[in-house]
């Protein structure tokens, strides 16, 4: 992977009164998603594993620890949470993506359009992806 947790991390999270980071980015996946263990930006749930949806714009609580975030990961729940956003061939089109990009989508997915599979997928950096997704957030107000 050709980035670290603490450079993805950087100035990603506003600070508390003690400057601490208010969430920890642990995870995110190729169409955006992210997951991230909440340190008071996402509400009372402390310590608790969020995920940020691409196709809805808004951080759900996994209600999930880190232990237990990792081995729902690694389990054949990833795929039933994932099904809504697969299409045919996807596991051919994601193996090309390096570790530091992810798919831009369009019409974005959280936005009224066709089927995914319909939709216009191209790679760019997670960075970009990231930025963008932020962007949106705060234009929507959410």
């Amino acid at each position: 992977m050709p980035r670290s947790l603490p450079a993805w991390n950087d100035g990603k999270a506003p600070l508390d009164a003690t400057r601490r980071p208010t969430f920890l980015l642990i995870a995110d996946d190729v169409l955006g998603g992210l997951f991230a263990i909440n340190g008071g930006a996402l509400g009372n749930e402390l310590g608790m594993v969020f995920y940020l949806a691409p196709d809805t714009l808004d951080w759900e609580n996994l209600a999930l620890g880190y232990s237990e975030f990792l081995a729902w990961a690694l389990s054949r729940g990833l795929s039933e949470f994932y099904q809504h956003l697969r299409w045919p061939g996807w596991q051919d089109e994601v193996a090309k993506i390096a570790g530091d990009r992810a798919l831009s989508v369009d019409p974005f997915l959280w936005a009224e359009g066709p089927s995914i599979e319909e939709r216009s997928r191209r790679a760019v950096p997670a960075e970009e992806l990231y930025r963008l997704t932020m962007d949106m957030r705060q234009q929507l107000a959410r």
